[in-house]
Order: structure tokens, then sequence, then C-alpha cells
């Protein structure tokens, strides 16, 4: 299992995080797409760092067409040596069409097809083949000598897709190299949702779960005092909360029959009652989501949960105000 840590959008941070990811024996990161572009960022951890993958987790995907994509792929994965990870995601309705501007429609079977025309222009740059992709919403069939960068030294980038739902798990699993998971899934969830849909979308393609890598944020609460594991307890069944709110999630809940508290949550967040949604996550909601133990506990906890599913996890909020005890948690993941 590699373990991954968050490189910051703000771009006076980026290089800095990311040398001391990799000094701290990290074995990838990620930068979010939440108030800054999350490409910039990763540019300039690449060029501080020597081993470390990076990836977006995640670039909003509707916004952009598949020739942005496969130009910023292909440029990342060339000046990195190979190590960059392009991660997708679909974001929600509103965000997409009211923050970005951009056309929502069919989010599964739109993103499906921004990937495979993504993967269409790359094939183009490296077989030299001609660009003639034509779907139901892209179409590229331009591309001159001019704006051919030819083939990428270090081949394409993996492909990671962030998904929840059945549809957007299985279209992953269909054309993507990975799935990004959501911090608000379940054990039970994953295994008994998340993995047989992406199963499905590899028998589509052909492939199997050998060549498929799931990566997911996993929801920590640790600390060396009462008061830090306190403040980590109550962060995360805030956060826990916010995600429980959306009704795109709902369907975790459904699954463990507290689907009622969807609806519940989602009138509080109206309301701006954000404190009081947490307190609304009770000790078995938290258990669900959260794993809890002191910081050298950690690696045993998560593999004990995750260990035969993921191949790659990060921390939710993780604690790491003692290096030297944090240390300990990644020496624990090594060494299991």
């Amino acid at each position: 299992m590699k373990v991954d840590g968050g490189i910051p959008g703000d771009l006076a941070r980026a290089a800095g995080a990311a040398r001391d990811l990799e000094h701290a024996g990290y074995d990838g990161a990620w930068a979010a797409e939440t108030n800054h572009d999350p490409f910039f960022p990763l540019l300039l951890a690449a060029e501080h760092t020597e081993r470390l993958e990076l990836g977006t987790g995640i670039a909003v995907a509707f916004p952009r067409s598949p020739m942005h994509l496969a130009n910023v792929g292909w440029d990342l994965q060339a000046y990195s040596g190979g190590r960059f990870m392009l991660g997708l995601g679909s974001q929600i309705k509103a965000h997409v069409e009211k923050r970005f501007s951009a056309t929502w429609s069919h989010p599964a079977a739109r993103m499906r097809e921004l990937i495979l025309a993504t993967r269409a222009i790359w094939d183009s740059w490296n077989d030299g083949t001609k660009l003639d992709f034509r779907g139901d919403f892209y179409r590229h069939t331009l591309m001159t000598p001019f704006f051919d960068p030819g083939p990428n030294p270090h081949g394409n980038p993996k492909v990671f897709l962030a998904a929840v739902g059945e549809r957007m798990t299985e279209v992953a699993g269909e054309v993507g190299d990975g799935l990004l998971a959501h911090g608000f899934t379940t054990e039970r969830y994953f295994r008994e949702v998340t993995l047989p849909a992406i199963e499905r979308g590899l028998e589509k393609s052909g492939r199997t779960r050998a060549d498929f890598q799931i990566s997911c944020p996993v929801f920590v609460i640790t600390g060396t005092t009462e008061e830090e594991i306190a403040a980590a307890d109550r962060g995360t069944r805030e956060q826990v909360a916010f995600y429980a709110s959306t009704p795109n999630y709902r369907p975790v809940l459904d699954l463990h029959g507290w689907g009622d508290l969807q609806s519940e949550l989602n009138l509080l967040s109206k309301q701006g009652e954000w404190q009081e949604m947490g307190r609304r996550i009770d000790d078995d909601v938290l258990q669900a989501f959260a794993i809890r133990g002191e910081p050298e506990e950690i690696p045993k906890l998560m593999l004990s949960r995750y260990g035969d599913v993921m191949d790659r996890v990060s921390f939710y909020a993780p604690y790491k105000s003692d290096p030297e005890r944090w240390a300990a948690v990644m020496d624990g993941f090594r060494s299991a």
C-alpha cells in the first residue's frame, strides 16, 4: 500500500511541501482544485523532488476540453520524468453550471467520452495516427504538425477518476487507470458497491484488477493529548456531516440504514448550522467513516480495514504536529 500526502495550492508553499513529503517517505502527493489551480503546484513539486508521484486530486473535468487535458498531461508527465497522475472528477451540477459556467449533462457518459477523447489525442501524438475522434459530446478531427508535441518520452500519464456512484465508478473501471475513492466511503459501501462496479468496468475493457489502482483518503482521528484528539473528533464529525448532507452521497448512508440523516443534515446546512450538523454524527456513523487510534496505531488499523482492497491511501486531516511521532506512522506503513 502506497501512502500519499497533499500539496497546497499556494504556489509559495508548494515546492517546500513536496520536498518535505518526499523526505518523510511519502510515495505520492495530490493537489486539489479548490481555491487554486491544481496543475501549477505540481509543476513546482516536480522541479523540487525526484521520486514523489504527483497527481491532481482532483481537477474538475467538464470545464476543460480533452485537448486542454491532453496538453497539460503531456507536459507534466514529461517534465516530472513520468511521475504525473491525471486525477479527474465531475464535481456536481451546481458548481459546473454556476461556478464554472460549463455544461452539465449525462455526467457518467460525458466523463467516459472525455477520457477516451484525451487518450485519442495522446495516441495521435505518440503513434502519428490521424486524429479522428467523433463522439456524442466531443469531436477532435484536426491535428497539424505545428500543434503536435510528438511522442511523450515517458508514455502517457495514468488517469484516475473520482467516483462514488455506481455508474461513474464503472466508467473508472472501463476507461481509467485508477479510482480516486471519496473520503465519504465506508468499508461496507466500498466492498459491496464500489468494488463490484469497478469489476464490471474492468470486464468491459478486458482488463483485470491488477491493471488498476485504487486510492482513497481516509478520515483519521488521532493526537497526543486529549485536547488534540477532541479537536480531531469534532472536526471529523463536522466534515462527515458536510458530505452526508449532499444528496449525491445519500446512497452510502442508505446502505447502512441512515438515509434519513441526509435529509436532516441537508436542512441544517441550508440554515448554516454547521456545528450542530457535526453533533448529529453519532459514534456508530463516525466509526464507519473514520479510523481512531494513537499515531503509532494508524498503520495497523488502516491496513486491517483496507489493506486488501486499497493500493494507495492518504490521511484526511492528519495529525502531524509532532514530526517524530508522525515519522513513526510512516515507518509503520513501510515495515508492514
